[in-house]
């Protein structure tokens, strides 16, 4: 088989992520979170007290901003990438209610997407890698040969971010978190550099109502199809 490069692009908490770290896994390519590189930025805008309320401190952030070192590292026992901001282990401190209700106010920065996108395209010039994000297809790799677009109903979504909250231990309603999706889904879609759409060329899966193994079945259908031609 080709070795391909891989996009899967779609809203939050649609299980992106989880779908891509499978597929690399199985199939021995690198994986990218594109998203936790823009929640890693957000984590050091909220220590150094950047933001206030929703506007953020740009030119401070823009000075910063070469000097962080966002890297991943594989976990040795679950063989997945734990993302790392200048030395130190995020990974947890990322997925916090509180980064996710500010990433896409970071997110929609045009000089921290320009950063972020060089870096990920630095990370797969050589193929053989799984990235997911909200412009991977269109911006980063419009080449890939495989594109992806997952999406679900914002309730769907959310409930299934509150059920990771909850089995990690952390507060937040229900309620809280559908406005939260649909606030990131209003500022993805319509920032004016790289907004969340579906590249012309990508396959449409909606999750809503798919299990985990079923999304992960059908992923590999997608890979095995492409990558065995030619």
């Amino acid at each position: 088989m080709k070795k391909i490069t891989i996009a899967i692009d779609g809203f939050s908490s649609c299980g992106k992520s989880t779908m891509a770290k499978d597929l690399a896994r199985e199939i021995g390519y690198i994986y990218v979170d594109s998203g936790a590189m823009y929640r890693a930025v957000t984590l050091y805008c909220i220590e150094q007290h950047l933001f206030d309320g929703e506007h953020i401190d740009t030119e401070k952030l823009r000075k910063a901003l070469p000097s962080l070192d966002i890297t991943f590292r594989l976990d040795p026992e679950t063989g997945r990438p734990l993302t790392y901001l200048n030395g130190r282990l995020v990974e947890n401190d990322i997925r916090t209610l509180a980064v996710s209700s500010r990433v896409s106010i970071v997110a929609a920065l045009g000089f921290v997407r320009e950063a972020m996108v060089s870096l990920q395209q630095r990370m797969g010039g050589k193929k053989g890698i799984v990235m997911d994000g909200r412009d991977i297809g269109t911006t980063v790799f419009p080449d890939a040969e495989l594109k992806i677009f997952v999406t679900a109903s914002p309730e769907i979504r959310a409930r299934r971010r509150f059920e990771e909250l909850q089995a990690k231990g952390e507060k937040g309603s229900l309620e809280e978190i559908l406005e939260n999706v649909k606030e990131r889904d209003r500022i993805d879609t319509t920032r004016d550099v790289s907004p969340l759409r579906k590249a012309q060329d990508a396959i449409e899966l909606d999750n809503s109502h798919m299990t985990i193994s079923e999304q992960k079945e059908w992923l590999r259908k997608q890979f095995d199809r492409v990558a065995g031609e030619g």
